[in-house]
Order: C-alpha cells, then sequence, then structure tokens
C-alpha cells in the first residue's frame, strides 16, 4: 500500500506511470542538450554541476558507454527542480521567450542593415542617436564596402560583417553578449 492513503485507498504521489513518462522527457531533454554545440549551451541556463555530465556525454563516442552515460545525465537532471528543467525548455523551444527575443534582434539588425545600406549617413546618424556606443568610423567603412561589393558584384563579406556588427550593437544596448554568436 506504498503511496496510498490508508482511509481512503487514493495515491499520494504520481502513478509509476506518470513517473516513467517524466523520465522519458527528462532523457528527451538529455538527448537534445548533448546534441548541442558548446556555444548553444553555454547560452542555456544549465547548472554548473550539470554541464560537466553534458561535456562527458558529448566526449563518449562508444554507443554502449554514450548510452550508460546519456541515463546518467538524465538522472542527475531528475534531481533538479522542475523550474531549472523548464527554463532549459523554454530556452530550447524555437517558440520561447529567448528564441523569440533573438529572433527579433535579428530582424532588427535586419532592419538597421538595409536602412544603412540604402539611406547612408542619415540612416547612421540614426543609428548613433539611437546607440550612441557604436563605433561610428567602423559602421561608415562597412557601409561603403558593402555598397561598393554589391556595385562590383563581389561576395558579400562587408554585407555580412555589417550585419555583425549591426547585430552586436543591439545585443550590447539590450544587454546581452554576442561573442559567441557569430554563426550567422
Amino acid at each position: 500500500m506504498r503511496g496510498r492513503d490508508p482511509e481512503t485507498g487514493e495515491f499520494f504521489s504520481p502513478s509509476r506511470t506518470q513517473q516513467r513518462g517524466e523520465a522519458l522527457e527528462i532523457r528527451s531533454l538529455a538527448e537534445k542538450l548533448v546534441a548541442l554545440p558548446a556555444a548553444q549551451l553555454a547560452r542555456l541556463p544549465i547548472p554548473e554541476d550539470l554541464m560537466p555530465h553534458i561535456v562527458e556525454t558529448q566526449r563518449i563516442t562508444s554507443h554502449i558507454a554514450h548510452k550508460r552515460q546519456l541515463q546518467f545525465l538524465a538522472k542527475q537532471m531528475r534531481r533538479e527542480e522542475d523550474e531549472v528543467l523548464e527554463a532549459i525548455r523554454d530556452a530550447m523551444d524555437e517558440g520561447g521567450e529567448a528564441a523569440r527575443r533573438e529572433t527579433a534582434l535579428l530582424h532588427q539588425a535586419e532592419q538597421w542593415r538595409d536602412r544603412l545600406l540604402a539611406d547612408g549617413d542619415q540612416a547612421l546618424a540614426d543609428l548613433l542617436d539611437a546607440f550612441p556606443t557604436a563605433d561610428r568610423q567602423k559602421l561608415r567603412q562597412l557601409v561603403r564596402n558593402a555598397t561598393d561589393e554589391k556595385a562590383k558584384n563581389k561576395p558579400p563579406r562587408a554585407f555580412r560583417e555589417l550585419f555583425r556588427e549591426v547585430r552586436e550593437v543591439l545585443a550590447a544596448a539590450d544587454g546581452r553578449d554576442t561573442d559567441e554568436d557569430d554563426a550567422l
């Protein structure tokens, strides 16, 4: 009668089926975490005590040993608070708040870049008014180089670099670190 109220016969805790379902969800989350590159893992709210287990699981290549280490990682994750796991899921979820903010930042950077290329000095002045910490010389040089690239049908190296610079300016104003976001 473990887990039952002696008077009513009702269960105190979740059933074994529910517990198993939750354990499988956590194992699935562990698999997703292990599949991520280090730069993405660094952006997730993963507790410090879990990170070595994730790195170790990524390091192991033998199928059986990897599977065993993955089980151990999931066991360690089950010891964490539900709020911690939910925060990790939300940060990984494309529909999550963190992903929405990142997408909005990328769209805003894209709009500024397009405006800088179309309007030139006026757009640069507007950007510097909105974000006074931006590097005027670097931005002006990148705009000039991107315009020249387009005119000469060259590969868009400066075009991409301008996007990265604008994104860093916006992220710095938003209080985010973009050193590891250079996957674009």
